[in-house]
């Protein structure tokens, strides 16, 4: 078990597992075996044991009622199945989508109609203006902010112990849980960065615009890991609590389109602070309790080959099926930071990095579908492919994992965390011997027909202008440390 699992251990255990085990616990005191609890209770045996079960889908109010009252619990298993309930309906609600603004249909509709042609066809032009799918404007981005708060290579913003000066194991990060958690300034203005509705209303937020008017293939809003803590005084410690794909996403866009449109308003040079009032009203962009975080992993995969031969993945992202950051490379795999689904048991089971990083080498190397959580159990890591597979590489040592801290892209305020997964070239050609060249987000780029570029200096300056800024701050930090990663 990784450290980070460990520190899983300080999240409250889900009602849902606390039930189950309690169940097992009574059982077990009462020295009765499952046949005569079904006896007992009017249910069969199979009901009795998914009682005891760990599942997504909680035991029935009735079921638990009548093992309450032949255990002997007097209550307690009533009150932890609520518990379970509510916990369900908790997380779940922060995936509910704001319900869009009506009022009665306007009398002079013609009119509205070319007023929301207008505003939509400007909206859109402002998202897709001409060098904004580059890392032109991430880079002018980053001169609104002192020199001190700038990565290397000045492509990222960090903040205080945010960038480790070496890498450390991924073992070696605490994860910690927090369930106080306040809420972050409400993002505002934002009229000025979201379009009309058809309706001639303005939209409430911006990935509501996106998924009716840009319409990419992958736009969902799953439950994430909201970052609310960072400390690397006594080793890197992230502290973490829980938000929304939707809620970051929606800031994280609004940001950035305000800063196009003013960038295109100032003759695309940098515009001035007083133009930005959305990222003035953020102010400090590393302070988790100002600005809402959900940093996602990103995953440079390199190839450790024995005859010194060492490769990297990269992968291109496609605009047509992503909602940001089509048309540009990034290193593989990269996702959020979020559980497998929103179930409590998922919440708990997946607050792990490298079980995040395992789910997304399945989806982005190996083409299976995502890992939703739409199974009735929580994912067991330790039994299921390619899971088990990638746990006896790590414990062989032959899968070895590196973290480097956070950084945070300047143009949309995204913080992500940067990671190093090296693989010696055995382990790497037989777990991804079925390497997808083509996947749900984009495709693999190669040389030469391969599926991979070679890890050196020359190809990382080679690759500079298609890499995302955080892509090229970790390959040229990984190239500067490639003795200690190799």
């Amino acid at each position: 078990m990784t450290n980070d699992q460990l520190a899983a251990d300080k999240q409250p255990e889900p009602a849902a597992l606390r039930l189950a085990k309690k169940v097992r616990e009574l059982k077990k005191r009462a020295g009765l075996s499952d046949n005569e609890v079904a006896t007992r209770s009017g249910y069969s045996r199979q009901y009795v044991a998914s009682a005891q079960k760990v599942g997504k889908n909680l035991p029935s109010r009735e079921l638990v009622k009548a093992l309450d009252k032949v255990l002997g619990a007097n209550g307690a298993l009533v009150e932890l199945r609520a518990e379970a309930k509510h916990e369900q309906m908790r997380l779940r609600s922060r995936l509910t989508e704001p319900t869009a603004s009506t009022s009665p249909r306007a009398s002079a509709e013609a009119a509205h109609s070319e007023q929301v042609r207008a505003s939509q066809e400007r909206w859109l032009e402002v998202r897709n203006a001409p060098g904004v799918r580059g890392r032109e404007l991430t880079e002018l981005a980053a001169w609104l902010y002192p020199e001190s708060q700038r990565g290397p290579g000045g492509h990222v913003l960090t903040g205080p112990g945010w960038l480790l000066d070496e890498p450390v194991e991924l073992d070696e990060v605490r994860l910690l849980w927090s369930e106080s958690q306040s809420s972050t300034p409400p993002l505002a203005p934002v009229d000025h960065v979201l379009p009309l509705t058809d309706r001639g209303h303005r939209y409430t937020n911006y990935s509501r615009a996106v998924r009716d008017l840009v319409r990419p293939r992958l736009l969902e809003n799953r439950l994430s890991y909201r970052l609310v803590g960072i400390h690397a005084d006594r080793g890197l410690e992230l502290t973490f609590g829980t938000t929304s794909f939707f809620e970051t996403f929606d800031v994280k866009q609004s940001v950035a389109h305000e800063f196009k449109s003013a960038w295109l308003a100032a003759d695309r040079s940098v515009p001035g602070w007083d133009a930005l009032p959305l990222r003035r009203a953020i102010g400090d962009p590393f302070d988790p309790q100002r600005l809402l975080m959900s940093p996602g992993i990103n995953t440079l995969t390199i190839r450790r080959g024995r005859d010194g031969d060492h490769r990297f993945v990269l992968h291109e992202r496609d605009g047509g099926k992503v909602a940001d950051g089509g048309g540009i490379c990034h290193v593989m795999p990269a996702g959020e930071f979020q559980p497998s689904s929103v179930d409590p048991t998922d919440v708990y089971n997946d607050f792990s990095l490298w079980r995040n990083i395992m789910r997304e080498f399945s989806e982005e190397f190996l083409g299976n579908p995502e890992h939703d959580g739409n199974s009735p159990q929580p994912i067991d890591y330790a039994t299921e492919e390619p899971f088990r597979s990638f746990e006896r590489f790590r414990i062989d040592g032959c899968f070895r994992l590196w973290h480097y801290g956070l950084v945070i892209e300047p143009l949309e305020l995204g913080a992500m965390q940067l990671t190093v997964a090296v693989l010696d070239d055995h382990a790497f050609d037989e777990l991804f011997a079925n390497l997808v060249r083509a996947n749900d987000e984009g495709k693999i780029v190669g040389g030469n027909g391969r599926t991979d570029m070679p890890f050196s200096g020359e190809a990382i300056e080679r690759l500079s202008p298609r890499l995302s800024a955080s892509a090229l701050t970790l390959l040229r930090i990984a190239w500067r440390d490639r003795a200690m990663l190799l």
